[in-house]
């Protein structure tokens, strides 16, 4: 759980960045979209295969 304490002299719009900041640091954002809908494990595996394909791509030509 991601907490921000908002100082006296701090204005919101601040302690929001921070939050977003801290949120996405812990990974809270991703895990949510990952857990938004079931993903079978084909499913799982062949996006992790695309991914890697295109990391091999990516290394591969530059």
């Amino acid at each position: 759980m991601s907490e921000v304490i908002i100082h006296d002299d701090e204005n919101f719009e601040r302690a929001l960045k921070r939050f977003k900041k801290k949120c996405e640091k812990a990974g809270i954002l991703s895990d949510l979209r990952k857990h938004r809908h079931y993903e079978k494990p084909s499913e799982r595996r062949k996006r992790k295969m695309n991914a890697a394909m295109r990391k091999n791509r990516r290394t591969r030509s530059g």
